[in-house]
């Protein structure tokens, strides 16, 4: 849990996502509010691949530290990424489900799952061929 922070939904630089087709997460500080989400250990050698997954070097993202206070009560400094100079925007139904699936795939509190699911969409109808490829690699 990420406490002080929210979880919001942007177009970069007011561009819409051409793979999601909607606005796509990014975390802003928000005192009060809280964000859940799973913790990776890696290696520093893999930060720049992710960087470039994450679309640091296309100037879209930027990597941020914040503490993640852990169900076993301990405190970790962690990497995240910021979306830089986006215009809030809501998700595609295709990205949506992406997210409310990873919460519910890693146990993330129930009440926090609700509030996934109430995110109001864009309802987005077309095709998202990533959408393919991430319900091939759960099943």
């Amino acid at each position: 849990r990420s406490q002080d922070f929210k979880l919001e939904f942007g177009h970069h630089q007011g561009r819409t996502s051409s793979v999601w087709h909607g606005g796509t997460a990014t975390i802003v500080q928000s005192p009060g509010d809280e964000v859940w989400g799973v913790v990776w250990k890696m290696n520093t050698s893999d930060l720049s691949s992710l960087d470039k997954q994450e679309g640091v070097e296309d100037g879209i993202y930027v990597p941020i530290e914040v503490n993640v206070h852990t169900q076993a009560g301990k405190i970790l400094t962690c990497r995240s990424y910021q979306m830089k100079d986006y215009v809030c925007g809501p998700p595609s139904p295709q990205y949506k489900k992406v997210i409310c699936m990873g919460a519910e795939q890693n146990g993330l509190p129930t009440d926090y799952q609700k509030k996934l699911e109430a995110i109001e969409t864009n309802n987005y109808a077309g095709p998202v061929p990533v959408m393919e490829e991430i319900e091939a690699a759960i099943k």
